[in-house]
């Protein structure tokens, strides 16, 4: 096109026979005419100036505590101050790996899969809470491998594992956890008598409980003796279907990722000790994308005075 225009031919001969407004056409001549062939280079469409950008110190600080905290863009948000879409536009816009796709201790990239399911929920409190175990491995005294590296000496073979028992409420999200030695059915059976105690001091009455086919949950007569004499409904996924308790999985993972492996611990009982605290904090202040950004207690009903 500019071609035939340097040759002597009207521009808006040469753009009809191109196909293109005679704008476009004067457009890439008064280019060619200004710089040569470099003004005939495509450029990119994004604007020169951005004046409603972020400013560079907020995505700075976004950045930094998503390094920090390793936490998603709500929880970023309440940190920084600013609305959560904006947060997830910087990390995009750095390419910031998702937090699935990252090291839970470490924050490195890693390769992750993720299976999606539709999503329910149930539509008041204690209608469905679910539950699981979560295994973790003992840290031997002064820490082990996250601590001084992978060696013989600090292995902790041997010593054993813990057994997180979880619960969380399907409408609320509000969630109860004890760590024991073993995920026997007597020990499961302790554990639902004393988490349908703890969501009923929130005004809550578990009528139905949902786990896997694991047999400390199916074949126990002690843990459906348990369940009959509180009331409760027992309910089993689907064979070789985890996603279906899909909350308590996602639970798990957020357990392991901000509590049992958020830093280095030297001794299994100070991991054990950070546990009430962080449930605390997990139930009464951290934000859940899944509920709009609300905290659990603030989907419970009757909520205690000591928590208005």
């Amino acid at each position: 096109m500019v071609g035939r225009i340097a040759a002597g031919r009207p521009v808006a001969h040469v753009a009809a026979e191109m196909g293109v407004s005679r704008t476009t056409a004067w457009r890439w001549w008064r280019r060619y005419q200004q710089q040569g062939r470099a003004g005939l280079v495509d450029r990119p469409s994004r604007p020169r100036t951005c004046p409603h950008r972020t400013p560079a110190c907020t995505e700075t600080r976004i950045r930094i505590w998503r390094h920090l905290a390793r936490r998603g863009p709500v929880d970023l948000a309440r940190r920084v101050g600013i609305p959560a879409s904006t947060v997830g536009r910087v990390l995009a816009r750095h390419h910031t790996p998702l937090l699935r796709e990252c090291d839970p201790l470490t924050g490195a990239p890693v390769r992750a899969s993720r299976r999606s399911a539709a999503r329910y929920e149930h539509p008041y409190p204690g209608a469905l809470v679910h539950i699981d175990v979560k295994k973790l491995g003992r840290i031997p005294a002064g820490g082990g491998w996250r601590a001084h590296g992978r060696s013989e000496q600090v292995r902790g073979r041997g010593i054993g594992y813990d057994y997180v028992h979880t619960a969380i409420d399907d409408h609320s999200r509000l969630a109860y956890a004890e760590i024991h030695l073993d995920e026997k059915g007597t020990t499961c059976a302790g554990f639902l008598t004393r988490a349908a105690a703890f969501y009923a001091t929130h005004g809550i009455t578990v009528e139905r409980v949902l786990s896997d086919n694991a047999k400390n949950y199916r074949s126990s007569r002690a843990f459906a003796d348990t369940a009959t004499a509180l009331g409760i409904r027992l309910k089993f996924i689907k064979p070789h279907c985890p996603w279906t308790n899909g909350k308590a999985e996602r639970l798990n993972r957020t357990l392991a990722t901000e509590w049992a492996y958020a830093r280095v611990w030297t001794s299994n009982d100070q991991r054990t000790a950070a546990l009430p605290g962080w449930l605390s904090h997990y139930n009464l202040e951290r934000p859940h994308t899944g509920i709009g950004g609300q905290r659990p207690i603030d989907r419970v009903n009757n909520v205690p005075g000591q928590y208005s």
